[in-house]
C-alpha cells in the first residue's frame, strides 16, 4: 500500500476513533473533510480538526481533534511493538499512554492510537524543556521494565543509517570520514553485538520532538514514540544532546541544564558527580555518525552541498578518527 493510499485511510480511521471517544467532537462529526486552511484565514494549523503531523517512509501520523493515529514502518514487528505499547500503558507518568492495548492492521501497516498533546515549540528554543526531558529519562531509566521488551533499537537504527550512506554515496568525499568514525566504535554500538547493559529501560531515540504536554495545551510533559523503546545502555538516551554539545550545535548552558537535571533525578547513565564522558563517549560518537550519515544521504539525494550544521557533524566524524577517544572539542 502506497503512502498516497494510506493517508486517506488513516485519516478516516482516526476520525472514527476520535468520534467514538468524544461524541461532541469540535468538528461537529461532519462527514465531509474540513475546509482548506487557506479558506479560513483566522485559523492556525493547530486549530484544524484534521491534520497530518508526519508523513515519512517510516511513519505516517495524523490527528483528528484530540486523537492521533500512527502508521508504523512497514517492517515493524507486531509482537515487539505490542510489548512497547504495553510499557507505555503501564508507565503513564513517564510515557504517553496509548488509547488501545495493541496495534491494529490498516492496509498492511500496524497502527496505534494516542491522545493528542502539545509538542515543543521549535520557534522558541529558550523555552525548550531540557529539565523535563532529563527528569523523565532518569525516571524511565530507574523503572524496571513492566513487561519483557526487546533491546532498545538505537544502535540498530544507527547501523541502518550508515548502511544507507554506503549505498547512496559510496564515493562522496565526505563519506570516508563518516565510515572511518563508524569503524572505530565497539561492536555493540554498531548493532553487531549485545549491549553491555541488558536490563535498563531506555527510550532509544530521545530528542525534543519526543516530548508533548498532555492534556493539551498545558499539561505535564511526557515522552512519546515507543518504536525504539527497550532495554540497553541508558547513556544512549543522553547521546543526542551530548553529541550536539560536543559538535557546538547545543549551547553549553542548555547541555548543563539537561545534565544537571538528569543527575538531580538520580539518573543511572552517568556518575552523579565528576566527568560524565567515560559513559557518554561511545553513544555520543555513534549518534554523531548516525546523524552525519543521514544528513549526507539527504544532501546527496537532493544534489545540494551540506549546510553549516551538517558540515559540523561530518567534521566531528573526521576528528574522531584523528584524535581517538576524548572529551568534547578535545
Amino acid at each position: 500500500m502506497t503512502t498516497d493510499a494510506l493517508l486517506p485511510a488513516l485519516t478516516a480511521r482516526v476520525r472514527e476513533t476520535a468520534h467514538a471517544r468524544t461524541p461532541a467532537c469540535p468538528c461537529g462529526a461532519a462527514p465531509l473533510p474540513a475546509p482548506p486552511l487557506a479558506d479560513r484565514p483566522d485559523t492556525t494549523e493547530a486549530d484544524r480538526p484534521d491534520s497530518t503531523l508526519a508523513d515519512r517512509p517510516d511513519a505516517t501520523v495524523v490527528r483528528h481533534a484530540g486523537t492521533v493515529a500512527k502508521a508504523h514502518a512497514a517492517d515493524a514487528d507486531r509482537a515487539a511493538l505490542a510489548l512497547r505499547v504495553t510499557v507505555a500503558a503501564r508507565l503513564p507518568g513517564i510515557l504517553l499512554p496509548p488509547l488501545g492495548p495493541a496495534p491494529v492492521d490498516l492496509h498492511g501497516r500496524l497502527v496505534t492510537f494516542w491522545p493528542y498533546g502539545t509538542p515543543v515549540d521549535p520557534e522558541d528554543p529558550d523555552a525548550a524543556p531540557w529539565e523535563a526531558a532529563a527528569t523523565l529519562l532518569a525516571r524511565l531509566h530507574r523503572t524496571p521494565a513492566p513487561v519483557a521488551v526487546p533491546p532498545m533499537r538505537g544502535p540498530a537504527k544507527a547501523a541502518r543509517a550508515v548502511a544507507r550512506l554506503r549505498t547512496a554515496a559510496p564515493h562522496h568525499p565526505d563519506t570516508a570520514p563518516v565510515l572511518h568514525a563508524w569503524d572505530t566504535l565497539p561492536a555493540w554500538a554498531r548493532g553487531e553485538a549485545a549491549m553491555p547493559d541488558t536490563a535498563t529501560l531506555c527510550h532509544g531515540d530521545l530528542h525534543l520532538g519526543q516530548l508533548i504536554r498532555h492534556p493539551a495545551p498545558a499539561g505535564r510533559w511526557l515522552l512519546i514514540d515507543v518504536d525504539d523503546l527497550g532495554t540497553g545502555v541508558p547513556a544512549w538516551d543522553l547521546a543526542r544532546p551530548a553529541a550536539w554539545y560536543a559538535c557546538g550545535l547545543l549551547p553549553p548552558e542548555d547541555w548543563h541544564r539537561f545534565l544537571t537535571a538528569y543527575r538531580a533525578a538520580g539518573g543511572p547513565a552517568v556518575p552523579s558527580h565528576g566527568d560524565p564522558w567515560d559513559a557518554l563517549d561511545v553513544p555520543a560518537r555513534a549518534v554523531t555518525v548516525q546523524t552525519a550519515a543521514r544528513a549526507l544521504t539527504k544532501a546527496v539525494a537532493a544534489d545540494r552541498p551540506l549546510d553549516e550544521a551538517e558540515r559540523s557533524l561530518v567534521d566531528a566524524c573526521a576528528r574522531m578518527t584523528a584524535v581517538g577517544r576524548s572529551a568534547p572539542r578535545g
